[in-house]
């Protein structure tokens, strides 16, 4: 097997090589390939085709389509790099607003263009238009995918790094104040399957399927805190449990007596239920918020029950996430650094505390004036 280049620009180069031979003729294949970069860059691209070409790897990018890509790119990538639910999420955003659009085309000719158009024709769908939000998710994939080509050497350069998604406008998030708080576990305190929960999430802060995932074993009485290992979620194939996906969602959160007290009385309740089902005693890896028979919560299910409960109430529909963004504002409104918040909502750094409630900090710049002040005010007036 041979190739060679050929110059075609400043820093354009033609790779030439030879791919075998085609089986139905038996004749010689020739390809041709498109590179920038420097003269030395274009050798080593060509010798790499040629050694794919040699162990029977070689993948003729200029006759593959954006939809076969994404073909090998979910097979391949995105089923050993991400989580079954991140996939799913990824698949159906391809399947129904990538594939239909723009699948059809070569993936060595997709340009900036075909980007920018996209976005425009998935706003302008009717009344069926996409959320500028959910195009952004939209471009978010398409430019993981395409960084994906760029490393498999399919492409040289990610077109989507330059596409600009709608801009969004920024939601306000749900928050109670205390009285609300106060008044919804008033109303729940008789159901032993949603008070708990709702409970320790306003007491804590944690996500839903990190509460749905908590085990005996993680509550620490002594200690007086609840240690976060893992999380439920729910994918097409049914439920399952999944670490943290960075180091700072592992973590200890301290609770006040008050909520160790609850979960004592909580424990109990739940004995006397298992004893009438005949179960047993809960063992240290069953787990604190169970279904009534033990087994799994399913995190939609206990949604829906929080909204029915709500209704019943006649409290306002709100979500429960918005009970992680009620702890979140009262540490905030108590003064907390916004380090020590963050690591307690397990984020992975405080920047996404501050993108999220950073409207929330009062403006502090008075009190640093007199901070200031205090410090050299009377060597600057002396």
């Amino acid at each position: 097997m041979s190739g060679h280049i050929r110059r075609r620009g400043e820093r354009s180069w033609e790779l030439k090589y030879e791919a075998g031979t085609d089986p139905g003729t038996g004749l010689r294949l020739t390809k041709y390939r498109s590179f920038k970069g420097t003269k030395r860059e274009a050798q080593a691209e060509l010798v790499r085709l040629l050694e794919t070409v040699r162990l029977g790897d070689h993948v003729d990018a200029s006759k593959m389509t954006l939809a076969e890509y994404l073909d090998r790119w979910e097979a391949g990538w995105a089923a050993t790099q991400v989580g079954p639910k991140t996939r799913e999420r990824y698949v159906e955003l391809l399947r129904l607003h990538v594939r239909p659009h723009i699948g059809a085309l070569p993936l060595h000719k997709l340009q900036l263009v075909h980007l920018t158009d996209l976005y425009g024709q998935l706003l302008r769908q009717d009344a069926a238009g996409l959320s500028p939000r959910t195009v952004g998710h939209v471009h978010r994939v398409i430019h993981k995918t395409l960084n994906v080509a760029v490393e498999w050497k399919l492409l040289t350069r990610n077109v989507a790094t330059n596409a600009k998604p709608p801009k969004v406008q920024a939601r306000e998030i749900e928050i109670l104040g205390v009285e609300q708080a106060q008044k919804i576990l008033q109303a729940l305190r008789g159901n032993s399957g949603l008070y708990p929960i709702i409970m320790a999430a306003l007491a804590t802060g944690m996500r839903r399927g990190e509460l749905l995932a908590l085990r005996w074993s993680d509550v620490d009485y002594l200690g007086g805190k609840v240690r976060v290992e893992r999380s439920i979620e729910q994918t097409a194939s049914g439920l399952r449990i999944k670490e943290p996906k960075t180091k700072h969602g592992r973590r200890n959160i301290k609770v006040p007596p008050s909520v160790l007290t609850e979960l004592k009385a909580h424990w109990k309740d739940q004995q006397e239920q298992r004893l009438k089902l005949g179960l047993g005693r809960s063992g240290d890896d069953d787990l604190v918020f169970a279904d009534w028979d033990g087994s799994v919560r399913n995190p939609n299910v206990t949604t829906r029950q929080w909204f029915r409960a709500l209704a019943q109430f006649k409290l306002p529909a709100i979500s429960l996430h918005a009970l992680r963004h009620t702890h979140a504002s009262q540490l905030i409104a108590a003064g907390l650094d916004v380090l020590t918040i963050s690591r307690r909502l397990g984020h992975a750094s405080p920047t996404i505390t501050l993108n999220v409630y950073g409207h929330l900090f009062s403006n502090s710049d008075d009190r640093a004036a007199d901070v200031v002040e205090t410090a050299f005010g009377k060597a600057l007036t002396d």
